[in-house]
């Protein structure tokens, strides 16, 4: 045999049986190089495996099962062994972030719009135009975040029953049209009215387009497009504060005020989008010609390449077609998943600094004397912050796979700049230190982009997916709520009190986010002890019957 003839000069050997029952003799350094050979073998398996878990003909098979009951729409060129080079997926991905990425952002950009251009109104007097203090402004504002997280859960139900393709267009037109007649407010309970309408329109719209997002790319892509997505609202941020000084300049004309043709011109350049986004959106990669793109988006070949490389990244994602309905029992199910409650909590507490002082930094910057323009001029360099550091940590946690640690980024950054708000004596006296200091907690890292894939991630199921994403779009609602409340009328103008409450929340975020990776450290622990003991024969048919759903199952782990 060769290996004998190799190591002829070896002392040492032992002798064993092949399958057959054929003895031959192993010295030492033979079983050294065996057992090496092995082990490469073995590696070259798993790595292969984790690229394209299909390779395993009983997860192939139970998969292909699932997909066929489910009528997935891509499941005609779901195929395990099909191929492609590197080369032709990254031109293909240049292509979906032109098709699917930059639509996604146009359209975000109308939504920032049409409930961001509030800041800018209130530096042309509106409130008091309107004879509206204080604290109507945080009621208006408490409205609208009250309807959009009660709209949320609604919102994904009926998207996923008629396709965000179909419902997001819809969402848009309609929100435009209540934004333009924001032009025609009288009081306060106008002012209310209309603040409740674009909330309940616009609530559940991110979860939708999130969803529209993951028909297209992987888990691991997703977080960098949805960087781009949140730094759409910075740009925007900036476009609409120097746009505003052109507009509410108009004030005069046709005897109304800036601040009413600011909502009404705005209002219609998103209704463009929201008609424009009938065209953008395509049901799903292999339902992409119609009359209005009768060519389609892509070949056979590359309609095999989307849909395959997003199923080998993530199974789950063809358990439900993109038209089918959310039952009661799936909504339960979803909305009952602790394991997704640690990402819930830190969306409800993450953000209430940026909250509080975004709502109030043009009332602030007003209060310290600066003009409209200049104020709106004041607010951008935060937003440049914003993009960058946003941008910067959203790749670094996908770069050194961890999101957990990434986040801690947040706490360490923001808390002694609030703390220098809330305990120093020369806020709002030294008018350019707090300008500055301001400027930097609200450019501070954004973890939304990461949370967001977070959450998205871990659901691993259509059905979880639609509802966490909802869920946790929630808790952040739910936690600017409060955030824009923080900030009371007998508070002013240093606003001590709500500033050391928004320094005790930012230091509560250490230990929830540390212990949100323990968490899925000792959930992922407890998987391992069982799947480890597991034989084969056990696994496979723990594969074919399991009633374990998403990622309950015990082949699914948690990042963090």
């Amino acid at each position: 045999m060769a290996l004998d003839e190799k190591f002829s000069n070896s002392k040492t050997s032992e002798e064993v049986s092949d399958s057959k029952g054929v003895e031959f003799t192993l010295n030492d350094e033979k079983k050294v190089l065996v057992t090496t050979e092995i082990e490469s073998i073995a590696s070259t398996l798993d790595s292969q495996l984790d690229k394209n878990p299909f390779l395993d003909p009983v997860v192939a098979e139970h998969y292909r099962e699932v997909y066929e009951k489910s009528k997935y729409e891509c499941r005609g060129v779901f195929d395990p062994h099909f191929e492609w080079e590197p080369e032709e997926e990254k031109r293909l991905v240049r292509k979906l972030d032109i098709r699917v990425a930059f639509s996604a952002c146009l359209m975000f950009a109308s939504l920032q719009i049409d409930r961001g251009n509030l800041s800018q109104a209130v530096t042309d007097n509106m409130l008091n135009d309107l004879n509206l203090t204080t604290n109507n402004y945080n009621t208006g504002n408490t409205i609208f975040l009250v309807a959009f997280l009660l709209a949320e859960l609604p919102s994904q139900i009926i998207s996923k029953a008629l396709g965000p393709d179909v419902f997001i267009p819809i969402q848009i037109c309609t929100w435009s049209i209540i934004a333009m007649s924001q032009g025609a407010l009288k009081g306060k309970t106008s002012f209310y009215v209309t603040r409740a309408l674009i909330g309940a329109v616009e609530g559940g719209f991110i979860a939708d387009l999130v969803l529209w997002l993951s028909y297209f790319y992987t888990s691991k892509e997703l977080p960098i497009r949805l960087s781009w997505f949140w730094t759409t609202l910075s740009t925007v941020s900036i476009s609409i504060s120097l746009a505003a000084f052109g507009i509410l300049r108009l004030r005069g004309v046709s005897n109304l005020e800036g601040w009413r043709w600011l909502f009404i011109i705005e209002g219609a350049i998103t209704l463009l989008v929201g008609i424009l986004s009938f065209y953008l959106m395509v049901p799903s990669a292999v339902q992409t010609k119609n009359w209005m793109h009768p060519k389609g988006w892509f070949t056979e070949r590359e309609q095999k390449i989307v849909v395959n490389r997003v199923l080998r990244d993530d199974p789950s994602k063809g358990d439900m077609h993109n038209r089918q309905p959310l039952t009661p029992r799936m909504i339960w199910k979803s909305l009952s998943d602790y394991d997704l409650f640690p990402l819930y909590i830190i969306g409800i507490l993450a953000y209430a600094p940026t909250a509080t002082l975004g709502a109030y930094q043009t009332l602030n910057l007003r209060q310290l004397g600066f003009s409209t323009f200049n104020t709106n001029l004041l607010t951008i360099p935060g937003d440049f912050i914003h993009i960058v550091l946003l941008l910067i940590i959203t790749w670094v946690s996908e770069r050194v796979n961890d999101r957990a640690l990434i986040c801690l980024v947040l706490p360490i950054y923001s808390v002694p700049l609030v703390g220098v708000l809330a305990f120093w004596k020369g806020t709002m006296k030294d008018v350019w230190g707090t300008w500055a200091v301001t400027t930097l907690v609200l450019g501070g890292p954004y973890i939304h982009a990461i949370l967001v894939a977070w959450v998205s991630r871990n659901a691993y199921s259509i059905r979880s997916r639609s509802v966490a994403s909802a869920v946790y779009n929630m808790a952040v609602q739910l936690g600017s709520i409060y955030a824009k409340n923080i900030y009371r009328q007998d508070d002013k103008p240093l606003y001590r009190r709500g500033n050391s409450q928004l320094f005790a929340l930012s230091l509560t975020m250490f230990p929830i986010i540390i212990g949100t990776k323990f968490y899925y450290i000792y959930r992922n622990k407890q998987k391992d002890n069982i799947w480890n003991k597991m034989t084969t024969e056990q696994r496979e048919d723990y594969i074919r019957n399991t009633k374990d759903e998403g990622n309950k199952r015990l082949d699914f782990r948690f990042t963090h």
